[in-house]
């Protein structure tokens, strides 16, 4: 491998990240490039130098490292380092190449750089588009109490309980919220699975209500329903989605 691979470390932990320094600095095909202490600064450095392969432990100041990883815009390898195992199907459901657990062993992180080598080489060190990481992951966790967005170059984290309704918008979805509108690249499908069940109703295929914005439901034919938000917009509630309006409010 003619290029050193272009590393980013990601942990707040002083002590951790020396550590992991240390380790790495006996691995000649490796550069360290920056060290971030918090979400908000991995994201902004990750986009912006493009490394190969970053570490990312995932309890983190301000934004976690899964939260990160869907602000991502480019493609890093990933290996997650992290005091906590609760978290390891999840890590491999974005496509994490491995998953080391604190303290791990020199040894042991050996064997992880070993896969990021191999699968550098299958790529062609970065030859497809940088835009393929995997965000739209489907997995089942505890009911989200935010959403974390990024608008131009600020990152923005809004409470579940001030977004108004969700939209399906082609491969995006239009979070609609006082803070403003915003796309996600998420499916409908998992903020459905994943918002607070007595806080949320997916009325149509196209849309998730927050059902402490519902003003009224008008119904203008037979099963023609539209549920009327504060502000007088009137969103579309399909057959399905009524008869599960109508359980949730009775």
């Amino acid at each position: 491998m003619k290029n050193k691979i272009k590393t980013i470390i990601v942990e707040d932990e002083y002590l951790a990240r020396d550590l992991l320094k240390r380790y790495l600095s006996n691995h000649d095909d490796l550069i360290v490039i920056d060290e971030c202490e918090n979400g908000f600064q991995a994201v902004k450095s990750i986009n912006e130098l493009k490394p190969d392969l970053i570490f990312l432990d995932i309890q983190l100041p301000k934004i976690n490292g899964f939260e990160v990883l869907e602000l991502l815009d480019y493609k890093p390898q990933i290996i997650f380092t992290t005091a906590y195992d609760e978290y390891a199907v999840k890590a491999f459901e974005v496509n994490a190449l491995d998953y080391l657990m604190k303290p791990y062993s020199e040894v042991r992180l050996g064997k992880a750089l070993e896969k990021v080598r191999k699968q550098l080489i299958e790529n062609s060190v970065q030859s497809e588009s940088p835009l393929n990481i995997t965000t739209n992951f489907n997995y089942k966790s505890e009911a989200l109490s935010r959403v974390i967005v990024k608008k131009n170059k600020d990152i923005i984290i809004i409470p579940v309980t001030d977004i108004i309704f969700f939209e399906a918008e082609d491969d995006y979805v239009n979070i609609n919220s006082s803070k403003g509108k915003f796309l996600k690249y998420k499916t409908m499908k998992y903020y459905e699975d994943n918002l607070p069940k007595d806080k949320f109703i997916r009325i149509h295929r196209s849309y998730i209500i927050n059902i402490s914005f519902l003003k009224k439901i008008e119904s203008l034919e037979k099963d023609t329903h539209y549920a009327i938000l504060p502000d007088g917009q009137k969103i579309p509630i399909s057959k399905n989605g009524f008869g599960k309006l109508k359980s949730f409010i009775q």
